[in-house]
């Protein structure tokens, strides 16, 4: 089922991407069943959003100079 949505389009990539590398990891270990919950949490770890940058200043470190 195609779409023009990219936003669709990049994601189902991106979960394709996840599933195609953790079974391929699998099978090259030796698996011989597919690891279910391995391959959830690949698609999972594929679609989480970023998490924000820890780079800002806590409060703490804050002062008259540098608080903007």
């Amino acid at each position: 089922m195609e779409t023009a949505n990219p936003r669709y389009n990049d994601r189902h990539e991106m979960i394709a991407s996840a599933i195609d590398t953790e079974i391929d990891r699998q099978a090259k270990s030796g698996a011989n069943r597919i690891d279910v919950n391995a391959l959830a949490e690949a698609v999972e770890d594929a679609i989480a959003p970023t998490k924000p940058s820890l780079a800002g200043k806590s409060p703490g470190e804050l002062n008259a100079t540098n608080d903007d």
